[in-house]
């Protein structure tokens, strides 16, 4: 039987994983995903229900995709990221939440056409995950208050109030703040302390701009940690600029450190926050995982590889 004719090379098939109820997800997607087809990319998108888990979507269709282009928030990547890891293929981020942590932390424009011309464009970068009790996250996991503020911020204030929903949301939440025991074992030590929070990142940017460290990079191999030790709550207000800069851990009552893997214990449970959700409780084991993902990124922000369409 002769052979059959070689009708060239097919497009490039992308599994389309999109939270339309993201707060950004409106007609704001519709060009992007009409450019993402005029660039050749062909996308199948599976219907979703809310209690879709987006990484059995990822296993699910991962030998017939060549990548995975996920429209939503933080929280939307964070459920993602397990089937990344496991499938290896990369991640396209079409930025439709509040915050739009992850993507600010890449450089990625927070317009989805724009984002969606990164993607075509075929740039790459290899991040590392944190892990926490066996749930993945992308920027930052967290005790204390950021636990709290994820408890109070409700999806519909998130929005309909966007950014400002957390700002409201952490101010009535300031008075309520106290100090609790932390043991924080890691590097072959122990440290006991008072805090009322204790952030592990992994990434740049959390909490709506919030700076986890000022030279904290996604790739770099380790996790900075900072535990808040103040004692009242007017202490934190004085701390944002810093917090928002990542230069807090120049302040006495902040301890900061770099590691790869600790564990936080406390008297009485407490929530973890990973990515804006929580996942776990302590006590917290966390770990990073080195080169976990691959994510298109903008050009010039790391070294290229070939555009998806040339």
């Amino acid at each position: 039987m002769p052979p059959l004719p070689d009708d060239g090379p097919r497009s490039k098939r992308a599994l389309l994983l999109v939270n339309r109820r993201a707060r950004r997800a409106g007609g704001s997607i519709t060009d992007a995903l009409d450019l993402l087809k005029a660039g050749g990319l062909e996308l199948i998108e599976p219907p979703l229900s809310k209690d879709t888990k987006l990484s059995d979507a990822i296993r699910a269709h991962a030998e017939e995709v060549d990548l995975v282009i996920v429209g939503g928030g933080d929280g939307t990547m964070n459920s993602a990221a397990a089937g990344l890891m496991e499938t290896g293929l990369p991640l396209g981020i079409l930025p439709l939440g509040t915050a739009n942590d992850l993507a600010r932390t890449l450089a990625l424009p927070l317009a989805p056409v724009e984002a969606a011309r990164v993607i075509l464009e075929g740039g790459t970068r290899r991040l590392d995950l944190g892990e926490v009790n066996g749930h993945l996250f992308f920027n930052v996991a967290s005790i204390g208050f950021s636990a709290d503020l994820a408890r109070g911020l409700t999806s519909e204030a998130k929005k309909r109030w966007g950014t400002l929903g957390y700002a409201v949301a952490a101010l009535r939440l300031l008075a309520e703040s106290r100090p609790f025991t932390v043991h924080i074992d890691h590097d072959g030590s122990t440290e006991t302390v008072r805090t009322v929070q204790v952030s592990v990142g992994n990434g740049r940017f959390y909490g709506g701009g919030m700076t986890v460290e000022d030279t904290a990079q996604p790739d770099d191999g380790r996790l900075d940690v900072y535990s808040l030790e103040i004692h009242h709550w007017s202490q934190l207000l004085a701390l944002l600029p810093a917090l928002r800069r990542g230069t807090h851990g120049r302040w006495k009552d902040v301890r900061t450190f770099g590691t790869t893997e600790l564990t936080l214990r406390t008297p009485r449970e407490h929530e973890v926050n990973a990515d804006g959700e929580l996942v776990t409780t302590t006590p917290a084991h966390f770990r990073i995982r080195r080169a976990a993902v691959t994510v298109f990124v903008p050009a010039g922000s790391t070294a290229q590889r070939p555009a998806l369409h040339p």
